[in-house]
């Protein structure tokens, strides 16, 4: 993957021009996947996408007005920096909650590209019109509002615009609860293994003590080096590695000190308590913010967390 910062004004426009494409597919996906049932916010994203296609053919005339008519394949998930999407266009029937909801995360991703594309670009007339595009995109939802004003029955209508929260919980509170998870789980093993090997309940804390520390850097490594922030506006990359990997190493550190008190039986009954509360905690987070069943949730986090710690037992005992 490429940094946002170090896209050319020709990488720009081709990426610009990719990223319309797609947004106006999905627009039409949509349309086409609630025209039985919604038939008029059908009509509102057959719109959307409409003017998502302007966009390209505005884009594409400048493209060929500066570099020609090759242009570079450059997706969005070659560059470092956007918001990974479900495939939520794919599934039927589609939810119109849900679809709304993707539209705003759609349009403010777009905008906040436009407006550091326009900062980058050093060329007079490529500025102007991603400038205008990101004026553009600014107004876009409230055009979305006068769609839904004209097609929509006022029951129907949202209202409240939340894109730029939900974008905030996408980019920033999501990778701060993978981390908590991650600590959660992946401690499991070598602290039950230390526990069940030495029941040494000091010696089984250090072990989860150094588990924890060890996860909470590698993950906050990994976060700090997946994203510089230039385009998604999630902020610093060393402030979100050391806030993913603080919540990683917390999520570790919760069923190890539970090894501070000196009696092994009834320490390992604690942690293993805490166990069962952090698996719980973990399948409502993935269900409130990650947007899975919450059956599905609690059935891949117990399974998950159970096997990790059957296997740190089964170690430890051998």
């Amino acid at each position: 993957m490429i940094d946002f910062s170090d896209l050319g004004e020709r990488e720009l426009l081709a990426l610009a021009i990719s990223l319309e494409e797609e947004d106006a597919r999905i627009y039409n996906e949509f349309a086409d996947g609630l025209r039985d049932t919604y038939p008029d916010t059908a009509r509102m994203f057959d719109d959307m996408s409409e003017e998502e296609t302007g966009h390209r053919h505005r884009l594409l005339d400048m493209y060929r007005a500066k570099f020609g008519d090759r242009i570079p394949l450059i997706r969005r998930q070659d560059v470092r920096g956007f918001v990974g999407r479900k495939p939520v266009w794919l599934s039927r029937p589609l939810g119109l909650d849900k679809v709304r909801e993707t539209a705003e995360l759609m349009e403010a991703e777009t905008k906040r590209f436009y407006t550091r594309a326009a900062r980058r670009s050093q060329d007079a007339s490529i500025r102007q019109l991603l400038g205008d595009l990101a004026a553009e995109e600014r107004r876009h939802e409230a055009k979305a509002e006068q769609l839904e004003e004209k097609y929509l029955p006022p029951e129907a209508r949202r209202t409240e615009h939340e894109a730029e929260r939900r974008l905030f919980l996408l980019q920033i509170v999501q990778p701060g609860l993978a981390g908590l998870m991650d600590g959660s789980v992946s401690t499991l093993a070598p602290l039950f293994a230390a526990a069940f090997a030495t029941h040494n309940t000091w010696e089984t804390f250090l072990v989860g003590l150094a588990a924890a520390i060890g996860a909470g850097i590698s993950m906050g490594f990994a976060e700090a080096l997946s994203d510089n922030g230039s385009l998604t506006g999630r902020g610093s990359p060393w402030l979100r590695g050391i806030t993913s990997g603080a919540m990683t190493a917390i999520g570790g550190l919760g069923h190890a000190l539970p090894y501070l008190i000196p009696d092994f039986n009834l320490a390992t009954a604690i942690a293993g308590a805490v166990v069962l509360a952090e698996l719980a905690a973990i399948a409502w987070i993935r269900n409130r913010y990650m947007d899975t069943p919450l059956l599905a949730a609690a059935f891949q986090v117990v399974v998950g967390g159970l096997l990790v710690f059957a296997t740190g037992i089964a170690i430890g005992s051998s």
